[in-house]
């Protein structure tokens, strides 16, 4: 599956007391890649929950921190389908600074029912999507 990518700057916000990014931070900049991948494909969050009934939440999270990002710097911070399932969707995900890894790891999302929280199937615009992004590889 494609790589997508989304640009992050790191602001004051996002670091210690000595400039450098908070480890959870790094989590923040993962999520917001995923949002902005799932808008990309036509998807927004408060629609799904609105017309469908469900919402995304993490279930699981690996990470490997490998080098520190700094305040001010600009990161790029990528988002990879590696599997998926009737409700979940498993990404590899990595924060980069140029040619450099800063941090990688794989998160497992799932699709929940937004009101009884217990894993549901996704939508089926979502299913099809994902099934035709494989198909392509």
């Amino acid at each position: 599956m494609a790589v997508f990518l989304w640009p992050v700057r790191v602001y004051y916000e996002d670091t210690d007391s000595g400039g450098v990014v908070y480890y959870a931070n790094y989590l923040k900049f993962m999520e917001r890649t995923r949002t902005e991948w799932l808008r990309n494909l036509g998807f927004e969050q408060d629609v799904l929950l609105r017309d469908h009934g469900i919402i995304y939440a993490v279930r699981s999270v690996q990470l490997e921190y490998l080098l520190p990002a700094r305040f001010n710097e600009r990161l790029t911070v990528s988002a990879q389908v590696v599997g998926y399932g009737g409700a979940s969707i498993r990404f590899a995900q990595e924060v980069r600074r140029d040619d450099d890894l800063l941090c990688r790891g794989e998160v497992r999302i799932v699709s929940l029912d937004g009101a009884s929280f217990r894993p549901r199937p996704a939508p089926e615009a979502v299913t099809k999507l994902l099934q035709n992004m494989m198909d392509d590889t």
